[in-house]
């Protein structure tokens, strides 16, 4: 089976560039069995609406993935309720809205689990991913073979940490967040592929999706200021992961970086969404 994750989707410029990437990849090859984003910059690079939830959805994506800035638009708050597709951390305290981790079917027919934990070092003090994830686990035992976590987190050394952890116990580890894709893609010896960030899909022209006069002018001078999505030099980060359907074990893990820089036809189309 072949496995599609797309990292943080940062505003309209990520948007358009997965669902361009999506659209080419179905003229050129047969399709994805399972399609995962991080979705939780996707609305102007703070959160996500329902709408654009939605969008996200219609050009392929079978699960969205978050983190800590999901909750920056109140009204999907609600809307975790009517989308078992949308997750949010996993690890938040007892009370939070929206599901963590959900069991879903492939095209092919395959249950996968998808898992969504977020980290505690440099982030905000939640629930022990560790501990969570077992729990998760065991819930899960025997009901689905694909299991795939989105571990939205600041420090590579906490990401490595869970990758280990959760060796041969589950299909992937992927780290999201720091909106840099790291070169350290692997399949850990019990079967599990690992990245430690998957990186940005949105504006390369910038730092970290933002405007570069707009952060130069937070981080020189300390005081807040509007953060504005900048719009050059856009590509889409994912890996893809082969993984067989048998045992749940990866094969291996590919990192991408498609750009859409030079308009093509499949971009073209996309300009709306």
């Amino acid at each position: 089976m072949k496995i599609l994750f797309v990292g943080d989707i940062i505003g309209r410029p990520g948007r358009i560039c997965m669902a361009a990437y999506l659209s080419e990849y179905r003229k050129k090859n047969t399709d994805f069995d399972f399609v995962i984003a991080n979705v939780e910059n996707a609305a102007g690079g703070f959160g996500l609406t329902k709408e654009i939830s939605q969008k996200i959805s219609s050009s392929g994506v079978d699960v969205q993935t978050s983190g800590n800035h999901i909750w920056d638009r109140k009204e999907i708050h609600s809307y975790f309720e009517a989308e078992p597709r949308l997750l949010r951390p996993a690890n938040y305290p007892a009370g939070a809205p929206g599901l963590g981790y959900n069991i879903y079917s492939a095209k092919n027919g395959e249950n996968v689990a998808v898992i969504n934990l977020q980290g505690r070092i440099f982030m905000p003090s939640i629930d022990c991913p560790f501990r969570t994830i077992d729990k998760i686990l065991n819930d899960l035992s025997g009901q689905a073979k694909l299991i795939f976590v989105d571990f939205h987190a600041e420090a590579t050394s906490e990401k490595q940490a869970l990758g280990w952890y959760l060796d041969g116990r589950v299909s992937g580890v992927f780290g999201t967040h720091t909106h840099v894709q790291t070169a350290d893609e692997r399949v850990l010896p019990g079967g599990t592929a690992y990245i430690s960030d998957v990186g940005m899909s949105g504006p390369y022209a910038s730092v970290i999706g933002v405007e570069v006069k707009d952060a130069l002018y937070r981080i020189m001078s300390g005081l807040p200021n509007r953060f504005n999505i900048a719009e050059g030099d856009v590509r889409m980060a994912a890996v893809i992961v082969n993984v067989d359907p048998a045992t749940g074990k990866a094969q291996s893990i590919e990192r991408v970086m498609y750009s859409c820089n030079q308009p093509d036809e499949a971009f073209e189309k996309q300009k709306r969404f």
